[in-house]
């Protein structure tokens, strides 16, 4: 009866070249991901960056890799995290404040956006829409992504890179950094107007089989 997208990204590619039959047929609705809402405390937040994910180019790791360790040189009391593996590409980087942990169990890694300041999603491919971005934004980081696939849709308050480059990404993680008051308002309004609760996307399902059983 009805096509369920994830993200509008999703949906206009599915009907892209089919522009006609999307007017004719109006049997779709967007129901993303979603995440509990836990409470966090932004004063509490480490001077630690989070990269979750396949460590690989698609993914942005080779960028966020070359710019973590020249940020991590400037900013010595900063800790990077990184959590995921890639056995089909081997992109490697080395600090003494950098630490690659593989992939850990769901909550160790709420657990981490939890207390981190930052996190980042720089995909290079168009996301469906980005889980880890969600996540990110649903723990108060302040979360910078690429303008990829649905990304934008999944970090409504991400800050956004429009080109996956070291140094476009180096001044964002830097002006984070340097300016507290800055970093702790992305923070606070990432956490604030993020909608994508259980409960949100719960209501969205029940609306949607009701008009099924209604129809």
């Amino acid at each position: 009866k009805k096509i369920i997208f994830i993200s509008n990204w999703v949906k206009n590619r599915f009907f892209h070249g089919l522009e006609n039959f999307k007017k004719i047929k109006n049997n779709y609705e967007i129901i993303p991901h979603s995440i509990n809402k836990v409470s966090v405390n932004i004063k509490k937040k480490k001077k630690k960056i989070v990269f979750f994910g396949r460590l690989n180019a698609s993914k942005g790791y080779d960028v966020f890799g070359e710019t973590i360790v020249q940020i991590l040189n400037k900013h010595k009391k900063w800790k990077a995290y990184v959590f995921g593996d890639e056995p089909r590409e081997k992109i490697y980087f080395k600090h003494k404040n950098l630490k690659i942990l593989g992939f850990k169990k769901h909550n160790e890694i709420l657990n981490k956006f939890k207390i981190s300041s930052i996190s980042v999603t720089c995909s290079r491919w168009e996301e469906p829409f980005g889980r880890t971005a969600l996540e990110a934004s649903s723990r108060g980081c302040a979360v910078i992504i690429t303008n990829r696939g649905g990304l934008p849709e999944a970090a409504s308050f991400g800050i956004k890179i429009n080109s996956l480059e070291s140094k476009a990404l180096f001044r964002v993680i830097d002006k984070l950094i340097l300016n507290k008051k800055y970093r702790n308002n992305v923070q606070k309004k990432t956490l604030d107007k993020f909608k994508f609760t259980n409960s949100f996307v719960s209501k969205k399902i029940d609306n949607y089989r009701n008009k099924i059983l209604i129809s």
